[in-house]
């Protein structure tokens, strides 16, 4: 489990789970935690349990989403909480207790905190996400809550870094085309034609536009740290069959 010390705060608290101490095996060993995952569904819920328990939370605590790469983000209140499915890439809420969950295995999980009016949220940032809006649905959404935007700081977890993430020519025309300025996230690759993406420095260059411009990094590659994270692109890369799923979580302990 790691953590960002400056991140933490007296009443919330938040983790970013490698993939140690879990119960599942092979492909999947040992903390995964993704039920869309093809893993043994006994185990994924024992893992999620385990991650709470770390957190001397109950597994009932959890709160999770069907993620799709999108911008929508759901507002999670004491009358949606326990909710079969929620749908989207973005969690928010001011209850207490209820703590968010991001799964991930390249993308970025962000973790938002406003301690001043007791709001969090949680993203799943892919570039796609990212770049369609999930950061300022998600920051919309605790606003609604009674979030200020001035009081609003980021934590961004493990995900693929600048040197793993090799992107074709189509993927930066696509980023130039939505923001002629973001020719700055890309580096020229050793293969001609293409390029070294930098996802987090993109997101933080997001979240700035919008005025949240404390935002830590834990700054770990998922890709090439096989030993504690999971990665789709590295399983992708070694013709496997499926990948884990990492968990991300923040939670308002009290209020």
């Amino acid at each position: 489990m790691l953590q960002i010390k400056q991140f933490n705060k007296k009443n919330i608290q938040h983790a970013f789970f490698t993939r140690h101490g879990g119960k599942s095996t092979g492909l999947y060993t040992a903390l995964n935690c993704g039920i869309g995952s093809n893993d043994n569904i006994s185990s994924v819920l024992d893992n999620r349990a385990q991650a709470m328990k770390a957190l001397n939370l109950s597994a009932g605590s959890l709160v999770t989403c069907h993620q799709t790469h999108s911008s929508k983000r759901i507002v999670i209140t004491k009358a949606n909480r326990y909710a079969t499915k929620h749908v989207g890439d973005g969690l928010v809420t001011s209850l207490p207790k209820v703590c968010l969950g991001i799964l991930t295995a390249d993308c970025s999980p962000i973790l938002f905190s406003d301690e001043k009016n007791g709001v969090i949220g949680a993203a799943h940032a892919g570039w796609k996400g990212a770049l369609n809006g999930i950061l300022e649905a998600t920051v919309n959404g605790m606003g609604s809550q009674g979030a200020e935007i001035g009081h609003i700081v980021c934590a961004i977890g493990p995900t693929i870094g600048p040197k793993s993430y090799e992107v074709g020519p189509e993927f930066k025309e696509t980023f130039l085309d939505s923001d002629s300025t973001c020719n700055q996230f890309f580096a020229k690759s050793s293969r001609l034609g293409h390029y070294m993406f930098d996802l987090p420095s993109f997101i933080i260059s997001r979240l700035s536009k919008i005025g949240i411009n404390t935002v830590f990094n834990i700054d770990r590659d998922t890709y090439s740290d096989e030993t504690s994270f999971y990665s789709y692109r590295r399983s992708s890369h070694k013709n496997e069959d499926d990948y884990g799923r990492l968990l991300s979580t923040i939670v308002i302990n009290q209020k």
